[in-house]
């Protein structure tokens, strides 16, 4: 009934949007640029010439054509963060999941299919790091025939919070994944591509919004940051949360938002104080034992023709490892049954067929090639199985029935039970590694939880499922029980989500419809987890139909180097 129901829902939404969806061009030409911040040079792959990329702008419902021309070095694969891309996951975009690589001097055209995505998506480049530069927004504006659920904004804003590196973050990267060590932390947190007037370097810029008094506008919100949760504030003003992930919330108010890497959050903000120039602030939030570098970077909420300085000593953002003011944000997000939604659609408990239990871990593995400096180098895993990318994609392996790319053998349970939160004395926890798929068949009704653990620093997990949004309708401190946990379960009204936040010393648990056949990417949004291997496969298998079956492989795809 689950499903039945679900589609009900979207027929009518399709219905609705099939009368005035368009179709939109655009040219992505992607290749090194040099830009000057912190008193240095730097060089960066941007897509025309911009950082932050050009900002993609639609109705729900239409189709998207972007032509990327690779002008750079090496090759690399876009991703559509957030939107489904129904039955196409052809053109989803991660790099030897679901395509190979653009090669230098080449070119090649993504088709993006949206459906009810509504309000801020993004798009980032899916290869190594090279998403640190290569990123911008999309803009998903109401179809012709709908409204906001809210009163239509004076103005609007996009808000990109970004990781900067000096120097050549591919060869800083390279070098450090081959030689076992971590990655290094970023120079600096940016604001729109401005690092503001923390930073000390005179020449560095800093983002200002000018806005009218007694006007409300509505702020974009995208964390692009590489590793980094970020607390965002306005200085004195309310900000109200409207969407996240390209879904509508339950409304609520609060002095700062918190927004994990791969998030968008949608922010209504009134100019309603007194004229002058507020600071807006970010700064980041963990909970790990190896947290990140705690700077604040700045930027301006303008009132027109007020000249006039700001203060840097006002800036007040909750500590970054302030775990209350963490949690206390996220318990807040709902969803909210506004016909601007698709209808909730939660699978009940007996709907379920499909039940994954998924612990997060930082390892070691041996390290083994000539630039080695240490003897165990970082690893990642989702139940000790630490995930290797193939030499061909997983989408045209799994199409074409290719042996010996990938196995459809993902553990649905960890292979130990221990204190995932607790002391880990005497632990060993072994890990192997491999490149193991999800399956699951078109139509079942899936719960995944996912489980932190205590394994290398601990620390908080952004969650990110391609391909779909998924209820997250469960959350809490320590080890899952599951007996007892269920019971307390929101299957009222549950947030939509693309990806979610797993709490450093605790769970979260996540309810979806396989209703969208494909191979789908599941990873950790922390670019060094991913680097070390903290993500998997989820495989959809086929319906019984052509319109539940995924969509016959584009002529045109990447060809891999091995093919």
């Amino acid at each position: 009934m689950g499903l039945v129901r679900w589609f009900v829902g979207v027929l009518f939404l399709s219905t609705l949007l099939l009368c005035s969806a368009d179709v939109h061009h655009y040219e992505f030409f992607v290749r090194e640029s040099k830009f000057k911040k912190m008193c240095n040079t730097s060089t960066l792959l941007v897509v025309n010439n911009s950082y932050p990329g050009p900002e993609i702008r639609v109705h729900r419902g239409d189709t998207v054509f972007v032509n990327v021309h690779n002008r750079g070095k090496y090759g690399f694969t876009i991703h559509w963060h957030g939107v489904k891309q129904p039955r196409n996951p052809w053109f989803d975009g991660p790099e030897f999941i679901t395509q190979c690589p653009i090669r230098p001097r080449t070119n090649f055209t993504y088709k993006i299919i949206l459906s009810e995505e509504i309000g801020t998506l993004w798009w980032h480049a899916h290869s190594d790091w090279t998403r640190s530069s290569v990123h911008g927004a999309i803009v998903i504006l109401p179809a012709e025939n709908e409204t906001y659920p809210f009163p239509t904004p004076d103005g609007e804003q996009t808000i990109i919070l970004e990781s900067w590196y000096n120097g050549n973050l591919k060869k800083i990267i390279d070098k450090a994944l081959a030689s076992g060590t971590p990655p290094p932390q970023p120079d600096a947190y940016a604001i729109n591509g401005h690092l503001g007037d923390t930073y000390g370097c005179p020449t560095d810029t800093i983002f200002r919004m000018e806005v009218d008094y007694k006007k409300t506008y509505l702020l974009r919100i995208i964390n692009a940051a590489m590793n980094e949760q970020q607390f965002f504030t306005i200085m004195n003003h309310t900000l109200t949360v409207v969407a996240l992930d390209a879904s509508y919330v339950r409304r609520f108010k609060s002095d700062y938002i918190l927004i994990s890497p791969g998030q968008t959050m949608d922010v209504l903000v009134s100019a309603n104080r007194n004229a002058g120039q507020y600071y807006m602030a970010t700064r980041p939030s963990s909970d790990s034992a190896v947290a990140p570098v705690d700077f604040i970077t700045t930027g301006i909420f303008q009132y027109t023709n007020f000249v006039g300085g700001s203060n840097a000593s006002l800036i007040t953002l909750p500590a970054m490892n302030n775990t209350d003011a963490m949690l206390n944000f996220i318990s807040r997000i709902r969803n909210t049954n506004v016909t601007q939604n698709p209808p909730i659609n939660v699978p009940a408990d007996t709907d379920i067929n499909r039940r994954v239990f998924i612990t997060l871990a930082v390892n070691d593995l041996p390290c083994k090639n000539s630039k080695c400096v240490v003897s165990d180098g970082f690893a990642a895993s989702l139940n000790n199985v630490s995930f290797v990318y193939p030499h061909i994609d997983v989408l045209q392996a799994y199409y074409r029935n290719i042996r010996g790319v990938f196995a459809e053998n993902f553990p649905f349970l960890p292979p130990e039970f221990y204190d995932f939160t607790g002391n880990l004395t005497g632990v060993v926890s072994a890990v192997e590694v491999g490149t193991r798929a999800i399956c699951v068949n078109y139509g079942d009704a899936v719960e995944i939880v996912l489980q932190s653990t205590q394994m290398g620093a601990g620390g908080s997990h952004p969650i990110h499922l391609h391909g779909y949004s998924f209820y997250w309708v469960g959350a809490g401190l320590g080890n899952f029980n599951g007996e007892t946990d269920p019971s307390t379960y929101n299957l009222v009204d549950p947030p939509l989500m693309n990806t979610i936040d797993v709490p450093g010393t605790g769970w979260v648990a996540i309810r979806f419809f396989a209703n969208n056949p494909g191979v789908w990417y599941m990873h950790c949004h922390f670019e060094r987890h991913t680097s070390w291997g903290m993500s998997t496969v989820l495989i959809v298998r086929n319906g019984s139909t052509i319109e539940t079956s995924i969509r016959p492989r584009p002529s045109t795809m990447p060809r891999c180097h091995r093919t």
